[in-house]
């Protein structure tokens, strides 16, 4: 990873300003119903604490849309915080006001607050420069960012606030991230199988694009799979179809057999006239689908054909449930093509994407998955192969702070000379 990271700096009795993820989800009593996201990020916060820093956590949590919310509030997230590091995190009522200060002023060594929802401030969203320069203030100029899950959002406290401190570094989950997601792509042991689902093929037009040049099989499910189908000329009756989209999917499949990378769609799935858990379902082919019925998941023929696939992969990235998730009678083929990736042990797997995420802790399987990613939006983003903004904000391991070296002074070719020179330098090193 070409970006610095928590382990590159010196953290002893410095305040850290750490932007986490900690939008979970809770009940109507304010309850937290999943901690995925809390339990990721406590790698990062226990090696800044063990190793002295004044740790200041920040977040946002829903759409409080820019006022305060008390539904929206972190203290329920304080509370876990403080029960998962087993010492006390101390609460700020809000996000740079008089309570922070006096709370991030008062730390000791190893200890840690968590400030208010950072959406509780209308300017966090509009990457307001003045509400970076305040959350950078709270720190002694030591910024981390390790919410991968709002890497692709460029608000002040996910990319503002580093144009304010001296080190900007990614925390222990976003490196995880990028060199899992970034690195599956740029140099996979082949073969190389992508799996891809969901409802749009919008959402994946450049995800796809993307992979086709890295690829060796592209496996197709979900509703996703009915535009490529009716871009086939086959019979999808009332499936989910993005008419719109027709002529891109003939255009992928085009493409991907220029160069030679094999697209397989469903042979069968399971339809209903009705979009019900509860409704009557049959097994039809997918180039016969009735017309009022439409498609729910993929059939056992299709989950036959993917599994075969897998069992030779040596690296598998997968995005997107199979079949209709809301309902547990269509989670079928998702859970299977889990437990298919999950029997081989010799790929690198990586997944992305909460249904299918759920999927797989529903069956346990997590320990037989290389990487699970916490980022949805931000995961398409860096498959798509876009910057984010999140991470292109990070001091570079190699390359100089250029302001940092040169001060208030003109950046000219002798000092960006100065420097490459530094930088060949440290890499002999």
């Amino acid at each position: 990873m070409d970006k610095k990271t928590i382990n590159d700096i010196d953290v002893n009795g410095k305040k850290v300003l750490v932007r986490c993820d900690f939008n979970v989800p809770l009940d109507e009593n304010g309850n937290i119903t999943d901690d995925t996201r809390i339990t990721a990020a406590i790698p990062t916060i226990t090696n800044l604490m063990d190793r002295g820093a004044k740790v200041i956590l920040c977040s946002h949590l829903g759409r409080p849309k820019g006022e305060v919310n008390e539904k929206y509030s972190l203290k329920p997230v304080a509370e876990e915080l403080s029960d998962l590091l087993e010492t006390d995190v101390k609460f700020a009522k809000d996000v740079t006001g008089e309570s922070a200060k006096e709370t991030t002023e008062s730390l000791e060594n190893g200890e840690v607050a968590l400030l208010e929802n950072v959406r509780f401030d209308a300017r966090e969203e509009k990457n307001d420069d003045s509400l970076s320069e305040e959350l950078a203030n709270l720190s002694d100029g030591i910024y981390v960012n390790d919410a991968f899950g709002t890497a692709h959002r460029a608000h002040s406290s996910t990319e503002g606030v580093s144009h304010h401190v001296d080190e900007a570094v990614a925390g222990l989950l976003m490196q995880k991230e990028i060199e899992f997601l970034g690195g599956t792509l740029e140099k996979p042991e082949k073969p190389f199988i992508a799996i891809l689902g969901g409802a749009k093929v919008s959402d994946k037009i450049g995800v796809i694009d993307n992979l086709l040049d890295k690829v060796d099989e592209i496996l197709i499910g979900g509703g996703m799979a009915f535009t490529f189908l009716k871009a086939k000329g086959y019979d999808i009756g009332d499936s989910i179809c993005e008419n719109d989209k027709l002529k891109e999917a003939k255009s992928i499949m085009e493409k991907a057999q220029e160069k030679g990378v094999k697209i397989v769609l469903p042979k069968d799935v399971r339809v209903s006239k009705e979009f019900s858990n509860e409704a009557p379902d049959k097994l039809v082919d997918s180039d016969k689908i009735p017309e009022g019925y439409q498609g729910l998941d993929i059939g056992p023929k299709t989950f036959m054909e993917f599994s075969q696939e897998l069992q030779n992969a040596k690296t598998i990235l997968w995005n997107g449930p199979l079949g209709v998730c809301e309902f547990e009678k269509y989670t079928i083929g998702t859970e299977q093509v889990a437990e298919a990736i999950a029997q081989n042990e010799d790929a690198v797997s990586v997944v992305g994407g909460g249904d299918s995420v759920a999927a797989i802790k529903k069956l346990e399987l997590e320990d037989k998955f290389s990487h699970i990613s916490t980022g949805g939006g931000a995961s398409l983003e860096l498959l798509e192969g876009k910057e984010l903004p999140g991470i292109a904000c990070l001091t570079d391991k190699i390359k100089k702070n250029i302001k940092k070296i040169c001060g208030k002074k003109e950046i000219t070719q002798e000092n960006e000379e100065k420097i490459n020179q530094e930088d060949k330098e440290e890499i002999q090193k």
